[in-house]
């Protein structure tokens, strides 16, 4: 990876970061319902029987929300709950069995799209800031102030310390990545010393996811001028960064290069499907293509030496190609279901607080598996199972459900932030619909 000052997180990813191992780690969220006029409008008629029958009938419901489409809802869900156990576990064949990051760049696209298609181009792009801005607000007032009191600050010879300051304001508006108090110690035997990277280096996809939304209504026009050399451009940049033709020497403009590169071209496949381009393309050129460039994304995957600590997330050139892959063949098969299938019923309610939650549980998981892992290091103080149950506890495994758990707290004491973000009635478990809870 390409080395970075003390200000950086370690990553911006080429996808997830695992803290402490690499600089990316994963989301987007929810979509907005969308009315839809009644079909069957009350037909019209002097006769008495007709009057009689409308009076009778139940008042009309009025304008009603378009269902969502549980397809994208299921990726969604799929795709945070690996990137939560990927940072716990590392291994680096995760991100090959599901590019999380690439999928949820392109459901973004898709709402994105979907937005702008109905709305000006200025209210939509407010409207995803404003949704995204307040649960990092509640972070970073968390995070900075913890970081401040442990010591953090400019360090010592730094020629402009005013610039250590005017740094921060990232952490109001992630325009580039926030600096974070890399080195500070832990927190009194419950926070390993890595807690500060587990707040910082996440953030790296909110920059990216930002700036794809800034770009989206130019992108939008490209697409439809140019559909398939504006989808693959993307990559194109990759490859020009990853093999020299292009340079740049300042670390935050290479980094976001460097994400917009690795996923710029799902964002794309996120807004072409959701005009429609993705139809015109006959299958058997999809199923053609898509193995062809994820074997090629997979082949300099591992002639790079893919392997746990060094993954996709280390790889933007192998990341581009493999999500492009991924993310094209999961949307050229998309059912849109507007309804559960009968096996994936049951998880309705998992599934709807996963996608209401997203972007808390992406904020806080971090942070949540170096609490869970700071915890269960201290039963290496029980001479019992030092002795006897060494293995057990140097397995990840029981720390997914601790993880999990805690990661449900935070659902419950931030996860209102993004209800008042949405402009909901703020809910604490949400399970059900959250457009039949605005408040306003």
């Amino acid at each position: 990876m390409r080395p970075q000052p003390s200000d950086a997180p370690p990553g911006a990813t080429a996808p997830e970061a695992r803290p402490g191992r690499s600089r990316h780690a994963a989301t987007r969220w929810g979509s907005p319902a969308t009315p839809d006029r009644d079909p069957h409008p009350p037909a019209a008629g002097p006769s008495a029987p007709a009057a009689d029958a409308a009076r009778a009938a139940p008042p009309q419901a009025g304008p009603r929300p378009r269902a969502r489409d549980r397809y994208f809802d299921l990726l969604r869900a799929i795709a945070l709950f690996r990137v939560v156990f990927y940072h716990l576990m590392g291994w680096a064949w995760l991100p090959v069995v599901f590019p999380s990051m690439g999928v949820m760049f392109a459901l973004a696209g898709n709402l994105m799209a979907r937005s702008l298609a109905k709305r000006p181009a200025a209210a939509v792009i407010r409207g995803r800031v404003r949704r995204l801005l307040p649960p990092l607000w509640l972070l970073g007032a968390i995070g900075v102030s913890g970081m401040l009191l442990g010591g953090w600050g400019p360090e010592d010879g730094e020629a402009h310390p005013v610039g250590w300051w005017l740094h921060l304001v990232f952490w109001i508006l992630p325009v580039s990545d926030p600096p974070y108090g890399e080195g500070l110690p832990g927190v009194h035997g419950l926070l390993g010393e890595d807690w500060t990277a587990a707040m910082g280096v996440p953030l790296w996809y909110l920059r990216a996811y930002l700036w794809f939304v800034f770009l989206s209504p130019l992108l939008l026009r490209a697409l439809r001028a140019a559909p398939w050399p504006t989808v693959l451009a993307p990559i194109a940049l990759s490859a020009a960064l990853e093999y020299g033709p292009l340079s740049v020497p300042y670390w935050r403009v290479d980094s976001a290069l460097s994400d917009m590169g690795a996923f710029g071209a799902c964002w794309l496949l996120g807004m072409a499907h959701q005009q429609g381009v993705l139809r015109r393309v006959p299958r058997y050129a999809v199923l053609s293509l898509a193995p062809a460039v994820g074997a090629a994304g997979l082949w300099h995957a591992l002639s790079d030496g893919l392997r746990q600590g060094h993954d996709l997330d280390d790889m933007p050139f192998a990341q581009s190609l493999w999500s492009f892959a991924t993310v094209l063949l999961l949307l050229h098969i998309s059912p849109a279901w507007q309804e559960w299938p009968r096996r994936l019923g049951r998880w309705d309610g998992l599934i709807t607080l996963l996608n209401s939650r997203a972007v808390t549980i992406y904020l806080w998981h971090n942070v949540c598996i170096v609490l869970a892992e700071s915890l269960w290091d201290h039963l290496w103080d029980v001479p019992a199972l030092e002795t006897h149950a060494a293995w057990l506890l140097q397995s990840p495994w029981p720390q997914l459900p601790l993880v999990w758990l805690l990661t449900a707290l935070c659902v419950l004491c931030f996860g209102w932030t993004e209800d008042l973000a949405a402009s909901r009635t703020p809910r604490l478990w949400p399970t059900g619909d959250p457009g039949a809870h605005r408040s306003r």
